[in-house]
């Protein structure tokens, strides 16, 4: 059986620490305020909540790391599911020069599947509005993102072969 999370404890000592060094004033206290405000907010506790409630029942073997980035990653799924976005839906981007407009984590080298981990702020993504934080990326131009990753990686292997 894996060690109990303390997450709720190391919260609050978080939270303790960051009231003093808003009171040191050390760092700006707008920066200090909008970090305790997150720490304290009812969503934070959510994700915590779901966090920790994944944690504790799923199943996930391997160290530490790998079962908190597995919890992790299935947090996201949960939270992304509960936004309504359960379901596989198509998203069609038109393809500019400035790419796409979000970043992705996750992959085959992570042992999970690809998930927007940020949509940038006026990009296309941002513009078009189909796209949320935490969707996961099934396929790009009607390709499986797993036959991608397939082909980056042997595109990789012949590159460095070349290069020797």
């Amino acid at each position: 059986m894996a060690e109990p999370l303390t997450l709720q404890r190391d919260v609050e000592k978080a939270i303790e620490l960051l009231d003093r060094l808003q009171r040191s004033g050390k760092v700006p206290e707008s920066k200090v305020s909008a970090l305790l405000k997150v720490l304290q907010s009812d969503f934070f506790n959510s994700v915590r909540e779901v966090y920790e409630h994944v944690y504790e029942t799923v199943d996930i073997g391997g160290s530490p790391e790998i079962r908190a980035n597995a919890t992790a990653k299935a947090t996201v799924a949960a939270f992304a599911a509960s936004e309504g976005h359960a379901h596989p839906r198509v998203v069609e981007l038109p393809k500019t020069d400035e790419g796409l407009g979000f970043n992705v984590m996750g992959g085959r080298e992570q042992n999970s599947p690809i998930y927007i981990s940020r949509i940038i702020p006026g990009g296309v993504a941002d513009r078009h509005g189909g796209l949320k934080r935490g969707d996961q990326l099934l396929s790009v131009d009607g390709v499986n993102v797993e036959v991608l990753e397939e082909m980056e990686a042997r595109f990789e292997k012949q590159r460095v072969a070349k290069k020797k």
